[in-house]
């Protein structure tokens, strides 16, 4: 292996800015975690009790304010700890954004968290120059370097980055009505965009970890994510979010998520090493389980179009409860310890959360076959969801808030 696989969250040291920071502003995802975890808590809670009617905000479209936090509000924040932390590491001599800079962004992060909840006070101008601006500047972050690298590697994070700007756009504007879309059909489209970006940070995130365990193991083979089978899962993906948006209930839209299911499971082919079989190896379940959680979403969904179901929003939260819940779960644990300095690990705590996200999933996604219980189903849901990253609190914000165990900044 390369010096860059035998210390894959080491790279950015030779540019690290000089100068003392205090450990939570010391690296671009610590404080953005330490944010982050605490408030999926919080949305998913508050959303069950809202939707139940057992308190009020003021918000008047609840499931857009729903939706647009569990997709742009959260997914927002993994974007920017991926790029902050990933930046140095894939274009050496990029600085690491730490102390006051970072902490700017965290704090416009939190601004346009909460002026989300407030719109119908604050004005959609305001929410959206928030919320857009801060995207806006994480893109130009990473499409800087990308477009300046003579190998243009990773070229499809940028333009993927750019989609979300452009839908996010798009979304404020239908809500002014300068454009006449309906936000609901841009929320959901911006669900396929979302997954696109996953499926391209997962590969490189899977790379990374995958190849740390190895080494740690003793392993002496090189696992690589091979990039035409995810380009086939995410041209799918694509093609079923457009067909959708410009043609929604058309019935194509049955057998185009098929090829969703197909070319998502394709993926896992990487998974098997020509000399040692990995399958079982605890941390590559956890990624696995991901991608067949997202595969069984698209078949879920195919059904309903095929067999007219009529279940079609609620089997898409295999894709959001299911596919958001588990990614934004399994690069936190990730990040959270490559990058404090420590091997990659699980625990039956660990494992106790990725399966209550996985159960939540299933109990919410299946509502329509206990309609009655409805209510019922999205607070457990809710609540099993919110676990995890409790557990994920308890476990990392000490690792958060400590320094490397290597000993290196950042």
């Amino acid at each position: 292996m390369n010096e860059f696989q035998k210390q894959p969250a080491t790279s950015h040291y030779a540019h690290y800015p000089e100068g003392e920071f205090p450990v939570y502003l010391a690296y671009g995802f610590r404080p953005i975690f330490l944010v982050l975890a605490p408030y999926i808590v919080l949305s998913i809670i508050l959303w069950a009790f809202l939707y139940s009617g057992m308190i009020s905000l003021p918000i008047e479209n609840i499931l857009n304010w729903h939706i647009y936090e569990m997709v742009f509000g959260i997914g927002s924040a993994m974007m920017i700890a991926f790029f902050l932390t990933g930046l140095p590491e894939l274009f050496p001599g990029v600085v690491p954004i730490v102390g006051r800079k970072l902490l700017y962004i965290v704090v416009l992060w939190v601004l346009g968290r909460f002026s989300f909840w407030f719109i119908d006070y604050v004005g959609v101008f305001i929410v959206a120059f928030l919320n857009i601006s801060l995207i806006l500047y994480i893109t130009l972050l990473a499409a800087i370097p990308v477009f300046k690298d003579k190998n243009k590697k990773h070229v499809s994070l940028a333009y993927s980055m750019l989609s979300i700007v452009a839908v996010q756009i798009a979304f404020f504007l239908s809500l002014e009505k300068v454009i006449d879309i309906d936000p609901y059909r841009i929320l959901l489209l911006s669900i396929g965009l979302f997954l696109v970006l996953i499926l391209l940070a997962l590969r490189r995130v899977s790379m990374e970890s995958i190849n740390e365990m190895l080494e740690y193991e003793k392993i002496d083979e090189v696992f690589f994510a091979r990039a035409f089978r995810y380009n086939l899962a995410i041209f799918s993906i694509l093609l079923y979010s457009f067909v959708e948006f410009f043609y929604p209930g058309n019935s194509v839209l049955g057998y185009i998520a098929l090829a969703c299911f197909a070319s998502i499971l394709g993926t896992l082919n990487d998974f098997v090493l020509k000399d040692n079989n990995i399958l079982l190896k605890p941390f590559v379940l956890y990624i696995i389980s991901a991608l067949v959680m997202t595969a069984i979403g698209y078949l879920f969904m195919s059904g309903n179009y095929i067999f007219s179901l009529n279940s079609l929003n609620h089997f898409r939260h295999f894709l959001t409860t299911g596919s958001f819940g588990m990614v934004f779960y399994i690069v936190m644990i990730i990040v959270s310890t490559i990058h404090t300095g420590r091997p990659i690990f699980t625990n039956k705590y660990l494992n106790i959360g990725l399966f209550l996200i996985i159960l939540a999933t299933f109990i919410r996604a299946f509502i329509p076959f206990y309609e009655s219980y409805i209510i019922e189903a999205y607070i457990v849901s809710s609540i099993l969801w919110a676990i995890p990253f409790i557990i994920y609190m308890k476990i990392f914000f000490p690792y958060l808030l400590s320094p490397r165990a290597d000993g290196i900044k950042g």
